[in-house]
């Protein structure tokens, strides 16, 4: 399990360029998902823009495949006919002479030009020998196009070294963030970061130490070198560990002085720029609706609440936690009702705020924290009144909005006690919305997870005659064990596959439990 308390996803899937080498005729194309399937992975990329723009440079210059898979047919499609591609589904091609291209694109991927050059240069010779001009031509335009790609990335001067990972860090009281350049035959292909939270008692080497077992873990395409500022303890450890997975020398460096060190501390410069402007953005946010909301301080705790359930069964309500602009999810609560049987999502809240304000009142360094600066509900007007009712309940003075959505399900406005409707920016909307939803998702999720389990597990599954098939069957129908403990023969008997002997069989066995 992950030591931090995120997986270390990037705020988005990067782009790869992969190449199916294990297939006879491989075909090239765009994928955000890297597989251990013996293909090769080329990237990341920053935006699908720049794949796409590498990828249509090889479509154009090389007559690869683009089917998926290859025809069966008999017949070559448009792309042959209008020579885009080679032809290897009508045997136009041989294997020997299709993996000659793909081994010059392989090699442009990778930036390993000169020997490719020279290559070309040495066909351009041969077709002018053999006064095949316009083939020499073509040859001399592939060739300044494969320069003039290749050169076009970013240059890191005078480091010569091949396929490497430079790690920057930088911290704020409240979240660290890591970076991640990636140097690919000389020049800065991409970079990645990442943001981590709560770990102001850990200092930087552990954090970084951390940070690459939990980053390479899953990672197919691994560097030949890791460049740090601070020597990390398991060092060696971490090196082995990385140089069996790779199946070649794997090493982590601290340079001293130099391009290298530069490198490292440009990466832990671009971190602190990139963690500046995330706090930044972040506290504007909040202050923007401590303004609109004319509070007397910064919102920085907001807790939201949602109720779920299916005709008032398995009732259960969630809270999620913003935390100075930021959704906190190892914050986030759920509660099963306890004191509603019918479905009332007003009543629902009432119980729900009430037993979480306990929480704080009752131990205010527990799980629960703080009171939160604001309340946010999933609703209207009868769901702030009945959340400011638990609330005045231990006197307590928390502002409660209601979070109304428009027709497509985002977030139009927050509501107040006064049913006054309070217009939020593009901003706000936005992040409300977020916020909105995953209060819904996780309600959603734990109603799911309560009914599933009730689903698996069950005093059905003590009855003879009854399967799995015959007790989804029951529990679709009448939603819960005490609904059909309730019901009458006939009604049971209804359901496709139950007599009423059997029937009768369900319901006794149900009360005779009840009655032990």
């Amino acid at each position: 399990m992950p030591i931090f308390n995120v997986l270390l996803k990037d705020d988005k899937t990067y782009p790869y360029i992969k190449i199916n080498t294990k297939l006879k005729f491989p075909n090239i194309y765009i994928t955000r998902k890297i597989l251990n399937d013996g293909a090769r992975y080329f990237g990341p990329y920053a935006s699908s823009g720049n794949a796409k723009e590498m990828l249509d440079f090889i479509n154009s210059k090389y007559q690869i495949r683009k089917c998926k898979e290859m025809n069966k047919k008999g017949r070559a499609c448009l792309n042959y006919h209008i020579k885009k591609c080679a032809g290897p589904c009508i045997g136009k091609i041989t294997e020997e002479e299709y993996n000659k291209q793909i081994s010059q694109i392989i090699s442009i991927l990778e930036g390993n030009i000169n020997k490719l050059i020279k290559d070309i240069d040495s066909e351009i010779e041969e077709a002018s020998s053999k006064l095949e001009f316009e083939k020499a031509a073509q040859l001399r335009d592939k060739k300044y196009a494969i320069q003039r790609i290749t050169t076009e990335k970013q240059k890191v001067s005078n480091l010569s070294e091949n396929n490497i990972d430079v790690i920057g860090i930088a911290r704020s009281n409240i979240q660290v963030c890591i970076e991640i350049f990636f140097i690919r035959s000389s020049k800065m292909e991409e970079r990645h970061h990442y943001f981590l939270n709560d770990l102001q008692d850990e200092d930087d080497k552990e954090i970084l130490s951390n940070f690459i077992k939990q980053y390479y873990i899953n990672s197919i395409i691994l560097p030949n070198k890791i460049m740090i500022k601070k020597d990390i303890e398991d060092k060696q450890l971490l090196e082995k560990w990385l140089s069996e997975k790779a199946g070649r020398k794997g090493e982590i460096k601290t340079p001293k002085k130099g391009e290298k060190l530069k490198l490292v501390e440009m990466a832990e410069k671009n971190a602190k720029i990139t963690l500046d402007n995330r706090e930044k953005d972040k506290y504007n946010a909040v202050k923007e609706l401590k303004d609109i909301l004319n509070l007397n301080k910064l919102p920085r705790k907001i807790e939201g609440y949602d109720i779920s359930n299916i005709s008032g069964q398995y009732i259960v309500s969630a809270m999620c936690v913003l935390k100075d602009g930021e959704i906190k999810k190892n914050l986030s609560r759920k509660f099963k009702i306890k004191s509603v049987i019918n479905q009332d999502d007003p009543k629902c809240i009432l119980e729900t705020i009430d037993r979480r304000l306990k929480h704080s009142i009752d131990n205010p360094k527990g799980a629960f924290g703080e009171v939160p600066d604001i309340i946010f509900v999933d609703g209207g007007i009868t769901q702030i009144n009945a959340a400011k009712q638990a609330i005045k309940k231990y006197n307590l003075n928390i502002p409660v909005y209601g979070m109304v959505k428009d027709d497509k399900h985002s977030t139009k406005s927050l509501i107040n006690d006064k049913k006054e409707e309070i217009n939020l920016s593009e901003k706000l909307k936005n992040l409300i919305t977020t916020f909105q939803d995953t209060i819904h998702n996780t309600a959603i999720e734990y109603h799911r997870s309560l009914r599933d389990k009730d689903i698996t597990h069950s005093e059905l599954d003590y009855i003879k005659g009854i399967g799995d098939i015959k007790k989804r069957k029951l529990l679709k129908k009448f939603g819960s064990i005490s609904n059909i403990k309730n019901a009458s023969y006939e009604e049971i008997s209804q359901i496709s596959g139950i007599n009423l002997e059997l029937a009768k069989s369900i319901k006794d066995s149900l009360n005779k439990k009840i009655e032990k």
